[in-house]
């Protein structure tokens, strides 16, 4: 991650730091949150504790703040995809947020902001992003985001709790990003 911080009208994300730990344990916890990303919920506040120092030291991933109270509510990443195989100019977008803040739109404007660091910032060619095929509420996100659907991959994830998932894969090359209007890209609803 080159730039430590970007920012939304509703949201200021930054680096994670361990002060965080609480928060990221409150929404890392629920037995909603974790599952939907194909991850378990955190069952103590030492997992949370590892997983969150694996972030700080990892770089890649941010912290949503809402800025109305400073709480951490979310994240949001840069990963390389694992489905590309580490092509140079290619990320994918990974993200989650507590279930309090569900059905505001918040992830979309968390995700554009993303997006558009991306493609202007730091010059990728491609961004990716997949999500399970029950996961509706990531759909609607992607859909907004204006990514380009590519297929399903059938049974390619193993979760944590042994089913075997379809991942719906996406993405978005640079060109198509800016024929949607950069300019408009993060406040358009």
């Amino acid at each position: 991650m080159n730039r430590t911080e970007l920012e939304t009208p509703r949201l200021l994300l930054r680096r994670f730091r361990m002060e965080d730990l609480e928060d990221f344990y409150e929404y890392a916890s629920r037995p909603e949150v974790g599952p939907a990303a194909g991850w378990k919920p955190h069952a103590s506040r030492r997992e949370s504790e590892q997983i969150l120092a694996g972030f700080i030291h990892g770089g890649e991933v941010w912290a949503l703040v809402w800025k109305e109270t400073g709480k951490v509510i979310g994240s949001v990443g840069l990963h390389d995809d694992s489905h590309r195989g580490g092509v140079p100019g290619v990320k994918m977008l990974g993200y989650v947020l507590s279930s309090d803040y569900w059905g505001r739109g918040i992830m979309t404007e968390a995700a554009r902001r993303v997006i558009s660091y991306a493609f202007e910032e730091r010059g990728l060619e491609l961004m990716s992003v997949q999500h399970f095929s029950f996961n509706e509420k990531s759909r609607r996100v992607i859909e907004k985001c204006g990514f380009t659907y590519e297929g399903t991959l059938r049974q390619c994830f193993l979760r944590y709790d042994g089913e075997r998932l379809d991942e719906c894969c996406y993405s978005m090359t640079r060109d198509e990003y800016f024929l949607k209007g950069a300019v408009d890209f993060e406040t358009e609803s």
